[in-house]
């Protein structure tokens, strides 16, 4: 399989009106009794043991695994501490060998006839000899003033890759876009400059540029590279719309896309000549957007296509591969599963098993002729965070399933999420936690999350609800929130979801939290203001009490959300009714914060922040932490001054699962925390700015 990741891929949907076609009143029937029948099977397994916070913190040790194309050899990063080490692992059995005891590489690749492997680093491309040449070195710098980035192996040359760099505005010439080969020795080839910029690529089966995808306006538009380099355009995405070519045309001639131009939902799709769009694969659920495409490592050509909203599936798109696809889901049903895929006479595939369950990837090895399947780099540890030294993998029957969950909001929609319940436990009896995703242009996943296993060992059901706005679930699915992400429809989607789960008999009504990151703390902090009697505590991470404000600081911040891939996030926010310039829109988003309503919170609240944040200001969490305290509410703030918008510092991280604990304890009935360490006092003594009443 080709791993390379096409960074051509738009990350949301076009714009549509109208709410989703809702299904008849038996659909919600059988959802409801599918879900009651999950409940029966969780009730039944045996009870949890309490697991320590740190245990729910740590990393894998392999990183990166990539099959090479003749499916002889596993490549992959091995964590040392700080430290990254390559290995390679021959299918064919036998101890791994070491590549190299050091490197930056945070991402491995092949080449196309698998004799170099690619290590990218934050600022360099590296090629690897691995097939008993000379030559290793570095390919080409990465970043720097040209910005330059690699976009792909090259699928069609057997020994390069593809670059794309932006030439900065200088007094002689505009800004232009330079799409690049470049081989293992570091020659380059320049394949098309423009003054537009090129957003996707194509070749043709003799190595030739054949279609290129531009920025043009607010449109994406898709061109047929005629003789002489002149461009005729075929297809035309606007208004956000997703059409992203993958890099090697088809036997006719055609373009490859992931494309939601014509569906509402994002598929695999093909574009003729005179600019024709048919549907290759789409979800057979009707539910999903396209989540992973894999792609043949010869051919270029899409093999497997794999969607994951509410359950995973993936499909192999001609009859050998779903031959072998179907081999794999039998072999580890109701899995997340992800295939890399190798050709030849010996080749064999290399299979990745996730699953709420499981805390991390487990790897093995499929040999489609024989139907054999192997365990490999099993005895690879876990690492704690803090130490860098091995930890166990938490056993999966301590851990929750991920059970999905459908309801309908008062307006008719029919909305998607997840329920954790502890292992053993009745849920009616259980507290229940409310965790909306941060975003909002986000989704829940069916995977293992720290945070929500971590409550869910703590006694506490925890519900997950994919809002309207969520991506994952097609354009009309996310458009449908038209911009009301104050007190308003988004909010109410995530308040019925969390009573028509009680109403299920999920959770007890009289003991319900709200705990969120990003958006999440943003909807936490909402739910606890203005829904005082369904919500009894909040802890919020990185919130912004404000989401107006908050636009407005992403716009301006160097890190602002770069949603569509390409189009300012400006435009972005006024193509989803978020115009950061109309002042009514903004108006009425900031009469409806939480900052804006200080005086109506009546429950306890903690705030969890960071001092370098770009995507949420520090000041603004401040601002409403003392309006709170000023008011006498009951409000603590932790502020890290260090950390960016994501903490990874460990005892920080635990930091938070310390609080979440002691609050759920005290307020819904959750089991009790165990005493922090002496370096975890410490982190709060230096850092809790507010002390509310639960930790003076």
């Amino acid at each position: 399989m080709s791993t390379f990741p096409h960074r051509f891929v738009a990350a949301l949907c076009c714009l549509a009106f109208g709410l989703l076609a809702a299904p008849p009143a038996s659909a919600d029937r059988v959802d409801d009794a599918t879900l009651r029948a999950a409940l029966v099977v969780e009730r039944a397994r045996p009870l949890a043991p309490r697991i320590e916070r740190s245990a729910f913190l740590v990393d894998a040790s392999i990183r990166s695994p990539v099959l090479s194309p003749d499916g002889r050899g596993v490549a992959y990063l091995q964590a040392r501490g700080r430290n990254h080490e390559v290995w390679l692992l021959a299918t064919a059995g036998g101890p791994p060998r070491r590549l190299l005891s050091t490197s930056d590489a945070r991402q491995l690749y092949w080449s196309r006839n698998g004799r170099w492997l690619l290590l990218e680093s934050p600022k360099q491309l590296f090629a690897l000899a691995v097939a008993g040449q000379s030559g290793s070195g570095i390919v080409t710098t990465l970043g720097g003033r040209e910005s330059r980035t690699i976009e792909a192996v090259d699928p069609q040359h057997p020994e390069a890759v593809i670059a794309l760099e932006r030439l900065r505005a200088n007094r002689v010439a505009p800004q232009r876009w330079r799409l690049l080969r470049v081989d293992m020795r570091g020659r380059r080839t320049v394949l098309h400059e423009d003054t537009r910029q090129i957003a996707g690529f194509a070749f043709d089966a003799h190595g030739r540029l054949a279609f290129l995808e531009r920025v043009e306006d607010l449109a994406l538009v898709v061109h047929r590279v005629q003789a002489g380099g002149r461009l005729r355009e075929l297809l035309r995405c606007p208004r956000m719309h997703r059409c992203s070519l993958l890099p090697a045309t088809n036997p006719a001639g055609e373009a490859l896309l992931r494309s939601d131009m014509g569906s509402d939902l994002h598929r695999v799709a093909r574009l003729d000549g005179q600019g024709r769009l048919q549907t290759v694969h789409i979800d057979p659920r009707g539910e999903a957007d396209l989540d992973q495409l894999v792609l043949d490592p010869t051919t270029g050509q899409p093999l497997i296509a794999s969607y994951r909203s509410t359950v995973a599936a993936s499909h192999g798109l001609d009859a050998d591969t779903k031959r072998g696809v179907d081999a794999i889901a039998r072999r580890f049903p109701q899995r997340n599963l992800r295939v890399q895929i190798g050709r030849g006479a010996a080749a064999q595939w290399l299979v990745s098993e996730r699953a709420s369950t499981l805390q991390s990837e487990r790897l093995h090895l499929y040999h489609p002729r024989s139907g054999q399947f192997r365990r490999v780099l099993a005895d690879a540890p876990a690492l704690q965070q803090r130490s860098g030294m091995p930890a166990p993998w938490l056993p999966e029957s301590a851990l929750a399933r991920k059970i999905p969950i459908r309801w309908r909001a008062s307006d008719g929609m029919r909305l998607h999420g997840f329920v954790l319940v502890p292992p053993g436990v009745d849920p009616a009896r259980a507290p229940l936690v409310a965790h909306p995703h941060g975003g909002p242009w986000n989704h829940s996943r069916p995977e293992y999350g720290a945070i929500a296993q971590f409550l869910v060992n703590r006694g506490h059901v925890v519900f997950e609800p994919n809002f309207r706005g969520s991506t994952g679930h097609g354009r009309q699915y996310m458009f449908s929130a038209r911009g009301d992400f104050g007190n308003g429809r988004v909010q109410r989607d995530i308040v019925e979801g969390v009573r028509h789960v009680l109403a299920m008999g999920i959770g007890d009504a009289r003991r319900v939290g709200i705990v969120g990151g990003s958006f999440g703390g943003y909807s936490t902090l909402l739910g606890v203001t203005f829904e005082p009697e369904l919500f009894k505590v909040g802890i919020a991470f990185v919130p912004p009490p404000d989401f107006a404000s908050n636009l407005r600081w992403i716009a301006r911040s160097r890190e602002a959300l770069n949603l569509s891939g390409f189009i300012p996030f400006a435009d972005v926010a006024r193509l989803l009714s978020l115009d950061t310039q109309d002042r009514d829109v903004m108006a009425r988003l900031h009469a409806q914060s939480p900052l804006a309503n200080v005086a109506r919170l009546r429950r306890p609240v903690v705030l969890i922040a960071s001092g370098e944040d770009r995507r949420v200001g520090i000041s603004g969490v401040i601002e409403y932490a003392a309006r709170l305290k000023l008011l006498g509410k009951d409000v603590s703030l932790l502020v890290d001054p260090d950390a960016g918008h994501a903490n990874h510092d460990p005892i920080a991280r635990e930091a938070g699962l310390h609080l979440l604990e002691h609050m759920l304890h005290r307020h819904l009935g959750g089991a009790a925390p165990s005493p922090p360490t002496r370096e975890l006092r410490d982190h709060l003594k230096r850092n809790l700015r507010i002390a509310g009443r639960d930790l003076r």
